[in-house]
């Protein structure tokens, strides 16, 4: 009976293990975007509703300010509409001569002064490069709309792929409507069906540094024309000048040699405000930075590059950066403990090229590892543990894991499991 009490203890333990398993598995950390919503903020305060700036690689958060404030985004919508353009032609549905005849209510839009254009005409054939670049460049709402078309038929369909892309992203709280960012009853024809005309498209700086990271990392050849100032746009004889209304680039008004500004979009309405989502390279990494609602006085006002000025000369002046290339090791987190192997000690570096932002407050950034023991069989590469950071005592964050920033670490030889012989060797002698 005591036998069968034992085994009946031990099946319940292990039931109850496995359980606790599973559902550690099931239920992994979700980290609550509002754990981001400030940092540093009290360092520098911006004439702003919302900022935030950050590390386009790792995504380490540098600089926060009501970043989870959900607000209009006009015309750095965009982004999206682009991002959503270069993967289909990745996916080879369209190329880059693919030719987008405008629907009379597309030319329409592109004819209105009021808005960024650059005046499409009926009957007109303009080819996906030319569409794209009025988009990126000039800011062109009929444009972007034609690319909308091409990719996916209607600007219904089209907002329907645009929602579904930034969900994959984990941003699951913006409101999107137009593909332009114009507020809906802007767009003619083509509003959203069953929304009011005054909705616009909404986002936090959180979602639109998501956005922007996003794009940077899938398809970086976009700095390629995102840094271009200015650039002719040709319609048959007609020569329509564009110029970029990001006026940080080299040949414009709010150019700064020491900045090296590169992109990306601006966007105003009425309700947003002047917005900007600006990335630059410095120190051999590449930040993002997001100013939402800067005030917008008229067409001449530059208050949103004034801010992302101050925004990023405070990251200049108060970060350096340290740039790591793959397998690289970091200070005392150098191995974990392989009880099983044939080596007892694993070598571990970097699985890839890692920027870390280190604060200039004399207290050095510091890497430890989650996880300093695991199992043989281990492979040359393989993911075995994490990275973690702090500078003193403060972690570092970033928008994935606000509670404490990680990268992953990798096996830099391989390790296979040591005999039988040898484990009970070391059971019996307590060697672990």
């Amino acid at each position: 009976m005591r036998i069968k009490t034992k085994i009946k203890k031990i099946v319940i333990i292990l039931v109850a293990a496995l359980t606790m398993c599973s559902t550690a598995a099931i239920a992994s950390p979700v980290f609550a975007s509002s754990n981001v919503s400030s940092y540093r903020q009290n360092d520098l305060s911006l004439d702003v509703k919302s900022a935030l700036a950050i590390d386009s690689n790792s995504g380490q958060i540098l600089y926060a300010q009501n970043a989870n404030k959900i607000l209009p985004i006009a015309s750095m919508t965009k982004l999206i509409t682009v991002y959503l353009t270069l993967q289909a032609i990745k996916n080879k549905q369209i190329s880059w001569n693919t030719k987008v005849t405008p629907t009379d209510n597309i030319v329409k839009v592109a004819n209105n002064s009021e808005y960024s254009n650059v005046p499409l005409k009926k009957g007109h054939s303009y080819t996906i490069r030319q569409l794209y670049q009025a988009t990126l460049i000039e800011s062109a709402n009929g444009a972007a709309m034609c690319l909308a078309k091409a990719v996916a038929g209607s600007q219904e369909a089209f907002v329907k792929q645009m929602r579904t892309q930034v969900k994959k992203w984990g941003i699951t709280d913006a409101k999107l409507y137009t593909v332009c960012g114009l507020p809906n009853g802007n767009v003619g024809s083509d509003a959203y069906p069953g929304v009011s005309k005054d909705a616009e498209n909404l986002m936090s700086a959180r979602d639109m540094a998501i956005v922007g990271q996003r794009l940077i990392d899938d398809f970086p050849a976009v700095l390629n024309t995102t840094k271009i100032a200015k650039m002719n746009f040709k319609d048959g004889n007609q020569t329509t000048q564009m110029s970029n209304f990001n006026w940080m680039l080299k040949g414009l008004s709010q150019y700064d040699a020491n900045l090296s500004v590169d992109g990306l979009k601006t966007g105003t309405t009425d309700k947003a405000g002047a917005c900007f989502i600006g990335t630059a390279v410095h120190q051999g990494g590449r930040i993002i930075t997001v100013v939402m609602g800067a005030r917008h006085q008229d067409g001449t006002d530059p208050s949103r590059f004034i801010q992302t000025k101050r925004l990023m000369r405070w990251i200049y002046k108060n970060y350096n950066a340290i740039n790591l290339n793959a397998g690289s090791t970091l200070g005392k987190a150098q191995s974990v403990r392989v009880a099983d192997g044939k080596q007892l000690d694993t070598n571990v570096g970097l699985k890839s090229k890692t920027t870390i932002w280190d604060p200039v407050d004399g207290k050095n950034v510091t890497a430890s590892l989650t996880k300093k023991t695991a199992d043989a069989p281990i492979n040359k590469g393989q993911v075995i543990s994490q990275y973690q950071f702090k500078s003193g005592s403060d972690k570092l964050v970033s928008l994935e894991q606000p509670n404490g920033m990680r990268v992953d670490a990798q096996a830099l030889s391989a390790n296979s499991k040591a005999n039988v012989f040898v484990r009970f060797w070391r059971w019996i002698t307590g060697v672990r």
